[in-house]
């Protein structure tokens, strides 16, 4: 299995790369430097670029994002498909719209939505039966992306991605996935920051289309008030100090947010984990002893997600080693000094989950892929803060309790049932743009056991 550390290059040459290869993969951006140094200048740009490893300085940049808003970049990239949503806005506009989104993801609404995740995936073991039989090959990346897409579908609307506004949604946010990029080198490079722009033309029409099929499956929703789903939380939303529900196109906006946030991150994670386990047998023949132990032969329930701590630590070992979101983009909004260098104001500062996770000063064996290290024993020597697959500080992801519990059902129910073949392991790298992805698409096979 390929890593990225292995073609790391100096900051300048990086960027060079970047720009001369029209490469969109953001990981050719580090540099060796940064999986050593805990502040780190990548190359040298008009509106300059910290690269920030240092978990008390990560700390307070995610912290105080009156200062450190998010990346204008990170920001326009985004803004044709979620809006003014709580994922690029900053300070009180934020608080306001997190303070009414929180509820749609609080316990009981985690209990109401592990039935609709358990139903998604008694339809994708289906689908996996099938192939089995016929040996056919498919693309483990595309079936990570659809079989979360019908997780998001249904616990936002109550209904599966069988529709063609549902089916139309997940095809749209495949394209936006692979033609954004987070970044765009040459602005980087020249432009002020702040500098107005706009994203291709491809990107800003399938942005469009995601954000009419939102609004058509919120209007078909809205016939239904007796659903109970994360819909029906974020339409019962009000702000504290106004008493105002969000309006139509503040509710798509937030509905593009759980659909980007809730499907892709997840397919991002997944993938990684039933690559590795295709890699390393051992690992899924804890995961069954595990499961075995704790369920049986019984359905996986609720409860029992809480109960398989393997399964939690080989997952949180695969969110170290391959984190789905590998860049958190803030920008310095006024003069400042991070450690000891200026960050004057419109200095991008790139806070990396991937090179914080695997930093020679912040980890043990950082490239050793160790489930174990998240033992109670072993977690406790852990460096402080040098751990964030969900961000830190207040803008900490507000779906990572359902995240964690929807992968531990997929795993624990898939690798019970089926052993996983890649057919080209040697060829597998991966590649960033909005979540970390194999370069190209994995093919895989499965058995049923």
């Amino acid at each position: 299995m390929a890593t990225t550390r292995s073609y790391a290059a100096p900051p300048v040459p990086s960027l060079l790369r970047l720009l001369w290869r029209r490469e969109k993969d953001l990981l050719s951006l580090l540099p060796d430097l940064a999986y050593r140094e805990m502040i780190t200048p990548l190359g040298y740009t008009r509106r300059g670029i910290l690269l920030v490893n240092d978990p008390s300085w990560v700390n307070r940049i995610l912290t105080d994002h009156d200062t450190f808003p998010k990346n204008d970049l990170f920001v326009e990239a985004l803004e044709d498909l979620v809006g003014n949503s709580m994922f690029v806005t900053s300070g009180d506009t934020w608080r306001r719209q997190r303070k009414m989104v929180d509820p749609a993801f609080s316990h009981m609404r985690i209990n109401r939505a592990f039935e609709f995740m358990a139903a998604a995936v008694d339809d994708y073991e289906h689908r996996l039966v099938a192939q089995s039989a016929s040996q056919e090959t498919f693309s483990l990346d595309a079936a990570m992306s659809h079989l979360t897409a019908d997780v998001i579908t249904r616990t936002i609307f109550s209904v599966p991605l069988e529709g063609q506004t549902s089916h139309d949604v997940f095809e749209d946010f495949m394209r936006f996935e692979r033609q954004v990029g987070s970044i765009d080198i040459k602005r980087l490079l020249w432009d002020k920051p702040w500098s107005p722009h706009q994203q291709p033309e491809p990107v800003r029409q399938a942005c469009a289309r995601i954000r009419l099929h939102l609004g058509a499956m919120l209007d078909a929703r809205l016939q239904h008030p007796e659903y109970d789903d994360i819909a029906g939380a974020i339409l019962e939303a009000r702000d504290a100090d106004t008493g105002q529900p969000f309006d139509r196109e503040g509710l798509i906006d937030q509905l593009g947010v759980f659909f980007l946030a809730g499907h892709e991150t997840t397919a991002s994670s997944l993938t990684w984990a039933f690559f590795i386990l295709s890699q390393r047998p051992e690992f899924a023949e804890r995961i069954r002893t595990e499961v075995e132990e704790v369920v049986g032969d019984g359905p996986v329930l609720l409860e029992h997600t809480k109960r398989l701590p393997f399964v939690r630590n080989f997952f949180r070992e695969v969110l170290r080693l391959y984190p789905p979101i590998t860049f958190l983009p803030r920008v310095a909004g006024k003069d400042t000094v991070i450690g000891d260098r200026k960050a004057p104001r419109g200095t991008m500062l790139m806070i990396a989950p991937w090179s914080m996770h695997r930093h020679v000063k912040l980890w043990e064996q950082p490239e050793l892929f160790d489930p174990d290290r998240f033992l109670p024993e072993r977690e406790s020597k852990h460096v402080p803060g040098a751990y964030l697959p969900f961000g830190s500080g207040p803008r900490i992801c507000v779906g990572a309790a359902f995240a964690t519990i929807e992968t531990a059902l997929i795993i624990a129910r898939l690798v019970r049932r089926f052993d996983f073949e890649a057919l080209h392991p040697d060829a597998v790298r991966p590649h960033a743009r909005l979540t970390t992805r194999p370069a190209v698409e994995i093919s895989m096979r499965v058995r049923t056991r």
